[in-house]
């Protein structure tokens, strides 16, 4: 039998590469899935009048960091409330607090949220003019850099910023209020991230905000962010240290 030509030959190699390239994109999607997923539990969703017990709860869960979502009435429509609150809570708490500032000028706030006890000081890419300058000030301060995109902004404004953040937040609804229905198609954007992250190197958490809860959670677990963030599912669950392990 004469030996394969060449355009067997080279086919047969194709198809051996692609097999070979087939395997390695299935570990890049599927790299960091087998860790545990951080829980943050945002106290937007506590009794503003219990909140020591809200802190409480979040720590006897067994979740892991502390979610504030703070909120100036401008970049969104509802008010929050200001680095007081996270300077009277950050006693209650060793857990990490992941201050989210969905505020219209954060650079004037990032100093008093730091020195309340933010461990990190996330910001939204809409807000910020001169973002770099913006990131670097935050880590100046003691902090770790989160940016936070909505769900009608694409990843590609994100290229410039990405090598420079602790903290990627995909909001999957749109900020403002808790309680909102998920918008499915903001997970492929968490997808994207892990590729990105797993090709470049770069060293960043991706999370997300919005309509996380046991409807969702199969839809959530195939995106496999490292952090969920959950507000209203977590205060309403009549266990919470049950809600926490099975959303790990």
């Amino acid at each position: 039998m004469s030996p394969p030509g060449p355009e067997l030959r080279a086919t047969g190699t194709s198809s051996s590469l692609l097999k070979i390239l087939g395997k390695a994109l299935a570990l890049v999607y599927n790299w960091g899935m087998d860790k545990e997923t951080l829980i943050a539990p945002s106290i937007l969703s506590a009794d503003f009048s219990r909140m020591g017990e809200g802190i409480e709860e979040i720590n006897k869960a067994g979740a892991d960091w502390v979610h504030i979502d703070v909120m100036d009435g401008s970049f969104v429509p509802p008010i929050t409330f200001g680095h007081k609150m996270v300077n009277d809570i950050r006693p209650l708490s060793k857990l990490p607090f992941d201050v989210h500032l969905m505020v219209q000028d954060p650079d004037s706030q990032l100093e008093a949220f730091a020195k309340a006890g933010a461990d990190y000081l996330t910001i939204h890419l809409e807000a910020v003019t001169h973002l770099h300058r913006t990131i670097t000030r935050i880590r100046d301060l003691g902090c770790k850099p989160g940016i936070s995109i909505v769900p009608s902004t694409p990843l590609s404004l994100l290229d410039e910023i990405l090598p420079m953040v602790d903290l990627v937040l995909v909001m999957t609804v749109n900020p403002g209020f808790g309680g909102q229905k998920m918008i499915p198609s903001c997970l492929e954007k968490v997808k994207a991230l892990r590729q990105i992250r797993q090709f470049s190197g770069w060293d960043f958490l991706v999370s997300i905000d919005g309509g996380v809860n046991s409807d969702t959670l199969e839809q959530v677990r195939d995106a496999a962010p490292d952090v969920m963030v959950a507000g209203s599912a977590f205060f309403s669950a009549p266990d919470k240290a049950e809600f926490v392990r099975n959303f790990k």
